[in-house]
């Protein structure tokens, strides 16, 4: 299925493993020019060469996605690089504290904000004048399962239901200018290096299949792939009836009913 995405300028932050780079990897090969940034160099750069052995058209730039003048020369160097960017992808996030929110404590629970929510909106501030003088264009955040029921620590289910409360009001004031605004949110996604992955590894493997028994109904965890294609799908025209809303890619893991 061609999904019209040919010549597209992507961004995407955390793009140099897991969902980010899948994300990534999906948009190139439909054809996008992908810009792709990271904290760590070793595995941008290693990501970058295996894009352009791929032949796509790649640029890698590091950038703490919590420093604005970072972010700033990410979208500045996409732009004199690729050109203007069509597609956003908001992928980078993580927790900073805990479950509890006095072992957190405020600074900490602020850092999760910043990291979940308000990297994305600073890109998005960045990428949105474009978009709407153009007319066209997609913003994708990768917020979770627990951004719409209990999990994870308080800063980081915190930080995505924000993610999904700003991308809601953002899709309904901009449809009409054709910018779609959507959020996805994975379950428990394996991959090298992941949280899950460090799980498994620090778990018996009666704990791990007692975790899966009792909350992935698929019966193993998720994979990053379908987490790339759902974006590319969300950036085409295929799905330009899609503006506020927020996809499950869980395999039934959540619970909750919205």
């Amino acid at each position: 299925m061609d999904l019209a995405l040919q010549g597209k300028v992507a961004m995407i932050t955390g793009g140099s493993h897991g969902l980010g780079k899948q994300a990534a990897d999906s948009l190139a090969r439909e054809g996008c020019k992908v810009g792709i940034c990271a904290r760590g160099q070793e595995n941008l750069a290693a990501t970058a060469a295996e894009f352009r052995s791929k032949g796509y058209e790649v640029l890698a730039v590091q950038a703490d996605v919590m420093k604005q003048e970072d972010l700033k020369n990410f979208h500045d160097q996409t732009v004199a690089t690729l050109g203007e960017a069509d597609i956003l992808v908001n992928n980078a996030g993580g927790r900073k504290g805990t479950a509890d929110f006095q072992e957190t404590g405020v600074a900490t629970f602020r850092e999760g904000l910043e990291f979940n929510l308000m990297s994305a909106v600073e890109l998005i501030a960045l990428v949105l004048p474009h978009m709407r003088e153009q007319r066209w264009g997609r913003i994708i955040s990768v917020s979770s399962i627990y951004g719409r029921e209990y999990g994870g620590s308080i800063d980081y289910m915190t930080g995505k239901a924000a993610l999904i409360a700003f991308s809601k009001h953002m899709a309904l004031n901009l449809m009409k200018e054709n910018v779609l605004v959507n959020c996805i949110a994975p379950g428990s996604i394996d991959f090298p290096g992941s949280s899950w992955d460090r799980f498994q590894q620090n778990s018996t493997p009666e704990q791990v299949a007692d975790f899966i028994d009792r909350n992935l109904p698929a019966g193993k965890f998720g994979w990053p792939e379908p987490i790339g294609d759902t974006v590319a799908f969300l950036a085409s025209e295929n799905a330009n009836l899609i503006t506020g809303t927020c996809l499950n890619v869980d395999g039934g893991q959540s619970r909750s009913l919205l």
